[in-house]
């Protein structure tokens, strides 16, 4: 009569995780999503002067927009892609559809900040006459807007 052995087996629980975790990672990514939309929105106005002379002009140490030719549209697909982005990682990370209202007004007021107050010399920072600036401002907005109304649309969290 032969009689099989089983080795013992000693399974230890799980540890379960720190329920602050969720909390922690909520806030943290809607204040990441903050600070992106903060620094997007400073790049995109610096970059809405940016003309095809400043390329040469910036390595001689001259400012953003002192060369000469037309405006370089780098400040749009930075406005779409970024935002979108910024957008779909407040979302993701928090898993809450309200995370993606802050970093939007946020970098609504400043772009409607930036096109409203004047430097020293009288001069707007993101003025009427620059088409580039015009057209951030809409794309930005409606990247925002578009990721919203397909978070609408799908019902479903990425």
């Amino acid at each position: 009569m032969t009689v099989d052995v089983q080795p013992e087996t000693y399974e230890e629980k799980a540890r379960q995780p720190w329920a602050g975790w969720e909390p922690l990672i909520r806030v943290a990514g809607v204040v990441v999503a903050i600070v992106a939309a903060l620094v997007t929105g400073f790049l995109e106005i610096i970059l809405s002067t940016l003309r095809a002379g400043d390329v040469v002009s910036i390595w001689g140490g001259d400012a953003i927009g002192s060369g000469g030719g037309p405006l370089l549209w780098l400040a749009v697909p930075l406005a779409a892609v970024g935002n979108w982005a910024i957008a779909w990682f407040a979302v993701t990370t928090t898993r809450r559809r309200w995370s993606l209202a802050p970093p939007w007004a946020l970098w609504t007021l400043l772009m409607l900040f930036a096109a409203g107050v004047r430097t020293s010399e009288g001069d707007y920072l993101l003025g009427g006459e620059n088409w580039v600036a015009l057209v951030t401002i809409l794309v930005g907005s409606l990247a925002f807007a578009v990721f919203s109304y397909r978070l609408i649309l799908k019902r479903t969290l990425p």
